[in-house]
């Protein structure tokens, strides 16, 4: 099994990657192979709406066509089993990296199709998300 953890916090020591590190302990603890990636060592923009990951027959389809930063987690992101995204919330949200990396995770499996059409890849993994805040007592 294969699991990894996507930190979306600009801290690699502080509340959101501490709460993934345990996770990935865990995961590991019943065998699982584990890595963990943080979005602010990376070089990447969101989506660019380029429409090449739509497509069909071409050369990124499902795949999300920009090359940067992001390229090596997202194909990573399909040979997983299980996928665990942290992020600490600001101004109500999760951070603009996590937001930029869940829109080129994601749009690439959405469809335009009325009804949707299943999935682009016929491999699913499970996917959980931690999200950190502080809160006055």
């Amino acid at each position: 099994m294969k699991v990894i953890a996507v930190n979306g916090s600009p801290r690699k020591n502080w509340n959101t990657a501490t709460l993934l590190l345990k996770a990935l302990d865990g995961a590991a603890s019943q065998g699982a192979e584990t890595e963990i990636f943080h979005l602010y060592e990376l070089n990447y923009k969101g989506c660019v709406s380029c429409f090449a990951c739509k497509t069909k027959n071409g050369q990124s389809y499902g795949m999300c066509a920009v090359k940067d930063d992001l390229t090596s987690i997202l194909k990573k992101v399909t040979e997983v089993d299980a996928i665990i995204l942290g992020a600490p919330i600001y101004y109500g949200t999760v951070t603009g990296e996590m937001k930029s990396f869940m829109e080129r995770l994601m749009f690439p499996y959405s469809t335009y199709t009325d009804p949707p059409e299943r999935c682009i890849h016929a491999k699913s993994a499970q996917a959980s998300s931690i999200h950190s805040m502080p809160l006055r007592k």
